[in-house]
């Protein structure tokens, strides 16, 4: 149980899992205003453009409610795509937001990459051992 119990904690406060950790509320925090920013500022721009209607209120009932005067025997049955449709709308918002944010973030890491050095020419003879070989050959014959 001993080892059970190190092999956890060891697990528990890598910083990769205390990293995922963060991120999670984060990303939770983060959702609660892009949602905000959806339903309350987007939607209703949205609504005022299409004359008031509001993707919640979309639905397709498949069963009206049965009412016995005030009191409701059956309740309605209805797929509300229009609320569907929304959290779609909110889920691109999100998505959008968080690939603006890490590309932010990764083109603050990115260190520019050291262009590759050319290769050194093949060291050759010079012109002056050129010629001094040019003489040597010359006497020779």
């Amino acid at each position: 149980m001993g080892k059970f119990l190190q092999e956890f904690k060891e697990f528990a406060v890598k910083g990769n899992v205390v990293d995922m950790a963060v991120g999670v509320v984060i990303g939770g925090a983060f959702g609660k205003i892009v949602t905000s920013l959806v339903s309350d500022i987007i939607m209703p721009l949205i609504g005022a453009a299409t004359g008031g209607l509001t993707f919640t209120e979309w639905k397709w009932v498949i069963r009206e409610a049965v009412m016995d005067g005030e009191t409701v025997v059956k309740p309605e049955l209805c797929l509300t795509w229009g609320n569907f449709l929304q959290v779609i709308f909110d889920f691109i918002i999100i998505a959008l937001c968080i690939f603006m944010v890490i590309k932010g973030i990764n083109k603050l890491k990115r260190e520019p990459e050291p262009e590759p050095e050319a290769p050194a020419a093949p060291a050759g003879p010079t012109q002056e051992e050129l010629l001094t070989e040019i003489r040597d050959l010359l006497k020779n014959k």
